[in-house]
């Protein structure tokens, strides 16, 4: 593995570790420990625990509190709990019900990232005179030739999070470091059976930390309890093919659970959460050629571009493939058009940009989704 290009020895290097609890960022702990440096583990306390405790594939719940506790102590280094769940409730989990009764999709791994990790805890970092804050991240980061570090797609591709990454910043990306970037997964576990890590064989997390078996409206309901409305289920023509309970049911590209009686599969266009309007149509009705951007995060090194080629990633699922990028810095907004048309674009969502379609490719930003332009019906989108 490569060292983490540091200027001091690893022994006189205080590194933070933000220990979820499970194999990766585990592993990452035990490695830096084995290399020598001065490693100190951090765990988050994130919301209520409680009925998660021991749902196998969880993320976050009480049991990794224990178990990042327990490979601290295997690895004989310091182990703090932090509560952090006031400021989770803040910017993560608010924001994401707020998002979803707008009728986008959010991502809150992404803002949990910006917000959290990379904000929050990186500050904490820096107040335990640490040299910089260690992940257990699939991306890789690297000097650049400016001076600063550049951000990459892992070198395992399967594993690759650089897509809920993007939004990280080049101040912080001098102070992160990205240990398995390099390594594939069935490597890592292998070090932690080396290791002797109890979590060696534990499974890897799959859903929102903060929403049980994936029931992501039952979570909204409850945040919001008089938010959602019902309205009406239509196509595009505007004519009514039946009733829903509220657009925090639907997303984009949904084509389960509409209820619909009308010959043919149709599938969710796009939510109108001021009309309550839940939009249906066939496929081909998805299909988006032209995004447009927000709160882009960029991470180039240049300034303005227009029609500048690059690959993009529009969901974490999708490769990244071949569109146009045109950039605005001044307002932090960009348009991309896409070689070839996307299906289930939605707003709310992260469009990746990275520099080419390479498993190693650099990754240049990415911003939320506002708008998507449809080649089927020539309408656009407003979020």
């Amino acid at each position: 593995m490569n060292s983490l290009d540091l200027p001091k020895a690893p022994h006189e290097t205080r590194v933070v570790v933000a220990m979820s609890g499970g194999v990766d960022s585990s592993v990452v702990a035990g490695l830096l420990k084995r290399q020598g440096y001065d490693v100190v583990g951090i765990t988050l306390q994130l919301y209520d625990h409680g009925a998660a405790t021991h749902r196998k594939g969880a993320c976050c719940a009480g049991q990794d509190i224990h178990d990042a506790r327990r490979v601290a102590e295997a690895l004989a280094i310091p182990h703090y709990v932090l509560d952090y769940e006031d400021r989770f409730r803040e910017s993560v989990i608010d924001r994401f019900a707020e998002s979803y009764l707008a009728g986008e999709t959010p991502i809150p791994c992404v803002e949990c990232n910006r917000s959290i990790k990379f904000r929050d805890l990186l500050a904490t970092a820096r107040d335990l005179d640490a040299d910089c804050l260690a992940t257990g991240h699939y991306v890789a980061s690297r000097p650049d030739a400016s001076g600063g570090r550049g951000l990459y797609r892992a070198l395992d591709p399967a594993r690759d999070q650089s897509y809920f990454l993007y939004a990280t910043t080049p101040e912080q990306l001098d102070f992160l470091r990205f240990p398995l970037g390099e390594l594939p997964k069935d490597e890592t576990r292998s070090l932690a059976r080396e290791f002797g890590l109890g979590v060696a064989e534990k499974a890897d997390s799959q859903d929102i930390c903060f929403v049980p078996q994936g029931r992501y409206a039952d979570v909204i309901a409850r945040l919001r309890p008089d938010a959602a409305r019902a309205g009406d289920i239509v196509d595009l023509g505007g004519r009514v093919l039946g009733r829903h309970e509220g657009i925090i049911h639907y997303t984009v590209g949904q084509r389960r659970g509409l209820r619909l009686a009308v010959g043919e599969p149709l599938y969710v266009i796009r939510l109108e959460p001021d009309s309550a309007r839940v939009v249906v149509g066939p496929r081909e009705a998805l299909a988006t050629s032209r995004i447009r951007l927000s709160d882009v995060n960029w991470l180039g090194g240049d300034g303005p571009c227009a029609a500048r080629p690059v690959a993009v990633r529009v969901r974490s699922t999708r490769e990244p493939r071949p569109a146009l990028l045109t950039y605005d810095p001044a307002d932090r907004s960009a348009e991309i058009v896409l070689a070839t048309p996307e299906d289930g674009v939605s707003p709310g969502q992260a469009c990746v940009i990275y520099a080419d379609e390479g498993p190693r490719a650099r990754v240049l930003g990415g911003g939320t989704i506002r708008r998507i332009d449809a080649l089927a019906t020539g309408a656009a989108q407003a979020a």
